[in-house]
């Protein structure tokens, strides 16, 4: 059997389908499994075991209805896929199983009523199910059951040998795609100190180049050990610091599941998007205040909709600290 999985993006959507890739092939042993995703997100699932062939798809060199059409027909349709499994669910991955004309099994998207509730700001949102389970149901006919959120991110030996220095630190990943699932930078600068001073360990910053500015005004204010490495670090290189770290405090971000594929010690602060998207194994650990009006977003938003953030606000240093204390 010749599989063709489909997650276009993002980081921790891709990484998410690690648990199900895992599962089919102790199923289907002997199956080719190919994995279509956006080139510039190959690194988020590159060099996992159950993956035959990695096929990336570019953006700006296959636009629109005809561009799709294209690439299956250059990239795709020789392959004589059996089946087609859209862990994306959405017009481009749909297009090309359509292209494709073979059998395709898909996952079931939040309900679209739901969704359209809670961007009028009408209703809370609330998960029907985890991302994980939701993928696992496109498995069904096979009876293929979930297993636990049990992902994996690969990295390699000369990922590793570039942040060997840093190997014991204590890692923030403080960047999100939107602002209210940021916890304030002035906390992540308090809570920089309180940790070095209960755990004596530096504290090294990773991020995107836009994230900058940010990181460092954290690193300012705790000058001789914290590290800003915004910019600086591939995603495979993030992965093989994660894992040789004590522990890492991370958004609700791509940082979250790169850590917990490494199989580090995770702590994740949610405002407001809801953690049940997620189940939480032994070595990750949710810090939430559960405000009343959280979660208010799906994916987040620019500005807190009522204008007070509680939901960040309300989660202090020293109460973030204390979890890691009672945690570690």
């Amino acid at each position: 059997m010749k599989v063709l999985f489909i997650r276009f993006s993002s980081i921790g959507d891709i990484i998410l389908t690690t648990p199900v890739l895992t599962e089919f092939k102790k199923k289907f042993p002997d199956a080719e499994v190919d994995f279509l995703t956006f080139t510039h997100f190959q690194d988020a699932i590159s060099g996992n075991k159950n993956i035959d062939n990695l096929i990336c798809f570019e953006k700006d060199k296959y636009k629109g209805f005809f561009g799709i059409k294209k690439f299956v027909k250059e990239n795709l349709k020789n392959n004589n896929y059996d089946i087609v499994i859209d862990l994306h669910s959405k017009i481009r991955s749909k297009l090309i199983s359509l292209f494709l004309n073979k059998k395709t099994y898909t996952y079931n998207k939040r309900n679209f009523f739901k969704t359209i509730l809670v961007k009028l700001r009408l209703s809370k949102y609330t998960p029907c199910d985890t991302i994980v389970k939701r993928y696992f149901n496109a498995l069904e006919k096979f009876d293929i059951k979930y297993s636990g959120e049990n992902l994996e991110f690969n990295y390699f030996f000369k990922d590793k040998k570039k942040v060997d220095k840093y190997r014991g630190s204590i890692v923030l990943g403080v960047g999100a795609s939107k602002e209210t699932k940021k916890w304030k930078k002035e906390y992540f600068s308090k809570l920089s100190e309180l940790l070095n001073n209960y755990y004596k360990r530096d504290i090294v910053i990773v991020g995107s180049k836009s994230e900058y500015e940010e990181i460092q005004f954290i690193c300012n204010e705790n000058k001789g050990y914290c590290y800003n490495l915004a910019g600086e670090l591939t995603l495979k290189e993030t992965a093989a610091l994660m894992s040789e770290s004590l522990f890492t405090v991370v958004n609700d971000s791509g940082p979250f599941h790169i850590s917990r594929g490494v199989k580090a010690k995770t702590f994740v602060i949610f405002g407001a998007t809801s953690p049940k998207m997620f189940d939480f194994t032994n070595n990750s650990t949710l810090i939430y205040s559960n405000e009343i009006c959280s979660p208010c977003s799906l994916h987040g938003d620019k500005a807190c909709p009522k204008g007070h953030f509680n939901c960040m606000n309300n989660l202090t240093p020293e109460i973030v600290f204390e979890k890691i204390y009672r945690n570690v």
